[in-house]
């Protein structure tokens, strides 16, 4: 597959320098503008804080983008046309049509590890849904986490979930979830979730240690769950509550699929009188942060 490049990223290819990439569905289906933008502006400038170069990855006329210019960016974010919301799967059906959209964590992984890199940042993880055995709603992010080899930093998994089959899910995939200076799974919104993690690191230099250790063995991707900053995470406690009445009120709107996150998003913004939207702000500018650190360890061998 050939791909479009931003000048700011070919040129990283060209010197080598390191590479993280981001997704862009947050852009195109998550976040309001211009919050949206404002989120991926913070992203990018997060990562080049630490020394490497940041590659928001989409699909924009049918053409592959691998680091997108401020024109396209904006394009994505005022949704002023309809844009897809890609996963892995969708990708050749907007690729045929012409069509344009966001990536999703699994659609990101598969387009990062094809371009070669190595490093992706995001703010939580798809998985397994609450009520799954009703409707058998699992994010494909499982499957590309197992298959592409990439290190994803998020947040832990989205506090919408079932974060106890999620992890049960990616277990079973064989990929890691190692804990950033937490032996305790965040659960996006909040730094606490319950659930003990069996592996953590304390910084990037050995997270780099074990990405490198788990590519000279073949296998495929592995998350770092970074707790959100502690001046904007919120109660767990309120985080259930607000969720319990925004899946009952998406319920109620007959709402399934990909529209459940953007709807959930939006609902608990509301709910919270916008703390998790600033929760969500934050946590993207610290994962994308410490990938940037994660970035520049690997390519120092």
């Amino acid at each position: 597959m050939s791909f479009r490049y931003s000048d700011e990223v070919r040129r990283a290819l060209d010197t080598k320098a390191p590479l993280v990439a981001l997704e862009t569905s947050v852009v195109a289906q998550g976040l309001p503008y211009p919050d949206n933008l404002r989120a991926a502006r913070a992203c990018e400038e997060a990562v080049r804080s630490a020394g490497a170069v940041p590659a928001p990855i989409a699909v924009v006329d049918g053409e592959v983008w691998i680091g997108l210019e401020e024109a396209a960016m904006l394009r994505l974010a005022e949704g002023k046309e309809k844009l897809m919301k890609l996963g892995s799967r969708d990708l050749p059906v907007a690729i045929a049509l012409k069509a344009s959209g966001g990536t999703t964590v699994s659609a990101t992984c598969e387009l990062a590890a094809a371009a070669g890199i190595r490093v992706f940042a995001t703010g939580g993880l798809g998985g397994v849904h609450r009520g799954v055995s009703e409707h058998w709603d699992i994010s494909q992010d499982i499957g590309a986490l197992a298959r592409y080899p990439v290190a994803v930093v998020c947040a832990g998994a989205k506090s919408i979930l079932d974060l106890p089959k999620t992890m049960e899910a990616l277990e079973t995939a064989s990929v890691p979830v190692i804990g950033v200076r937490t032996s305790e799974l965040p659960s996006f919104y909040s730094r606490s979730s319950g659930m003990p993690l069996e592996h953590r690191v304390e910084d990037a230099v050995t997270a780099a240690r074990i990405v490198r250790a788990r590519g000279e063995l073949g296998q495929g991707g592995l998350v770092f769950a970074l707790p959100p900053p502690d001046e904007a995470a919120l109660p767990r406690e309120d985080v259930e509550r607000h969720i319990a009445s925004a899946l009952a009120e998406a319920e109620r709107q007959s709402i399934r699929g990909k529209a459940v996150t953007p709807f959930l998003l939006g609902d608990m913004a509301r709910r919270t009188g916008g703390q998790s939207l600033k929760a969500n702000l934050a946590l993207l500018a610290n994962n994308s942060r410490f990938a940037g650190e994660l970035a520049v360890a690997l390519t120092r061998g």
